[in-house]
């Protein structure tokens, strides 16, 4: 359980407990600088949950450039492209709530297992199929719509399981590591597609992804932990099993009474809407700095590169105890920063300012996440990342289109320094709002 302390020192809220149900945290480890950073890689445990990790991110972009190209291949169309947005948005939502809820009632690594292995056969279908010459665009949407929804099911299971690897004092640095690892992989993930279906085909791309899948699905047997959740209100009459539903509406009344979580979350969502630039990058590029596509893929490269460096400085950090201070000041500096790229008038400045953007993200990020898994007992971490990222991905697509229709409204220029402003505001109007998330201070 978690426990808001009723002590107070100077006014300020008591520090949060968490009811030692889990592995007893470790001492803090003397190294420092990037040793420090990657010290989780010490843990057997974390080592199998990273490789399903890094595995599984690779997969979802063989999966997303893989079908986009055989789409556009076969059709030529640019709206049969689009239409996979369209399926995953109709796809990924209801199962992250679904996978959230069954994330706290079945064994987490045999349900990281079955959802790893359903996007295995999946994509292994998709091969056959396309040697064959029997794939169609309908049973490429199938696919889709299937490997979207067991990627997704899979994810608040790997989250919830991290706790029970790494003790509490890392937790931190092991978010960081995640963080840093999936924009590596958005880095290495599309390089390997293209080398491989150039030199083989898209039908070897779909067979390696298949393969890579099958490795996230094994890893988790590795895991020495229990794959449980510890046992905690169910939140229905005693001697009935709850159901999947239940379990579900229980998560959303626990996040939406948590002192913290609602503020992390409507504090990012808000931030996203009005900054969201990754999937409008080439928008960007032509409207601040008359660029095409390989300005494009300077400033994509700028921001993962960015991202991955603010990750490795967030596990630095593992040692204060404050994280959701250091929330709002990587916050603070996010609309600071989205000034300076609004206003660059270089292509180079820009690709600074980018890299900048994507350390600040990084940090909020795993801060965030490393937030949820101290402040919510592990009976219910499933479903709180399952509403994490929901409320992450609706912005995400919210931002898409609110970034996109003020650059065709006001300019490139003008939209991101609008941006700025709002994140600003968002972050001072939450830091005072909900004063927990200044007062906070993680387990000892």
């Amino acid at each position: 359980m978690v426990v808001w302390g009723a002590t107070r020192e100077n006014t300020r809220l008591g520090t949060l407990l968490v009811e030692k149900t889990e592995a007893t945290p470790a001492p803090r480890p003397e190294s420092r600088g990037i040793v420090a950073a990657l010290s989780v890689f010490r843990i057997r445990d974390y080592r199998f949950l990273w490789g399903a990790m890094f595995a599984a991110s690779l997969v979802t972009w063989f999966r997303i450039l893989g079908t986009s190209q055989w789409l556009l291949d076969a059709t030529g169309s640019a709206l049969a492209v689009g239409a996979i947005g369209v399926i995953q948005l109709v796809v990924q939502i209801p199962t992250l709530l679904w996978g959230g809820a069954l994330a706290d009632r079945v064994d987490r690594k045999r349900l990281m297992t079955a959802a790893h292995g359903t996007t295995c056969l999946s994509l292994l279908t998709l091969a056959g199929l396309n040697g064959a010459g029997l794939l169609t665009p309908l049973l490429v949407y199938a696919g889709i719509a299937v490997t979207a929804a067991s990627q997704m099911l899979a994810s608040p299971a790997r989250s919830a399981l991290v706790p029970a690897v790494v003790p509490h004092p890392e937790l931190l640095r092991a978010n960081a590591v995640d963080t840093a690892s999936q924009n590596i992989a958005a880095i290495v993930g599309p390089l390997l597609f293209a080398a491989l279906s150039l030199a083989a085909g898209l039908t070897v791309a779909f067979f390696v992804a298949a393969l890579l899948a099958a490795t996230a699905a094994a890893l988790p047997n590795g895991i020495r932990a229990s794959g449980r959740a510890v046992p905690g209100s169910a939140g229905t009459p005693a001697g009935r099993a709850p159901s999947t539903l239940a379990l579900a509406q229980e998560g959303l009344r626990y996040v939406r009474h948590h002192p913290i979580l609602p503020g992390l979350f409507l504090l990012d969502a808000g931030i996203t809407v009005a900054s969201f630039y990754r999937e409008i990058l080439p928008v960007l590029a032509l409207g601040l700095f008359a660029g095409g596509a390989s300005a494009t893929g300077l400033l994509g490269a700028a921001n993962s590169a960015g991202a991955i460096a603010g990750a490795v400085i967030a596990g630095l950090f593992a040692a204060y105890r404050a994280p959701g201070l250091l929330v709002l000041w990587a916050s603070l500096a996010y609309g600071v920063l989205l000034f300076g790229f609004g206003l660059a008038s270089s292509l180079w400045f820009g690709a600074l300012m980018i890299g900048l953007l994507g350390a600040a993200d990084a940090v909020t990020v795993a801060v965030r996440q490393t937030t949820v898994m101290l402040t919510t007992p592990d009976h219910m971490r499933g479903r709180a990342f399952s509403l994490m990222v929901v409320a992450a991905q609706s912005a995400n697509n919210i931002g898409t289109i609110w970034v996109g229709a003020w650059a065709a409204w006001i300019g490139a220029a003008n939209t991101m320094v609008l941006g700025g402003i709002i994140s600003i505001v968002a972050t001072l109007v939450i830091a005072r709002i909900w004063s927990p998330i200044r007062e906070y201070r993680s387990p000892a």
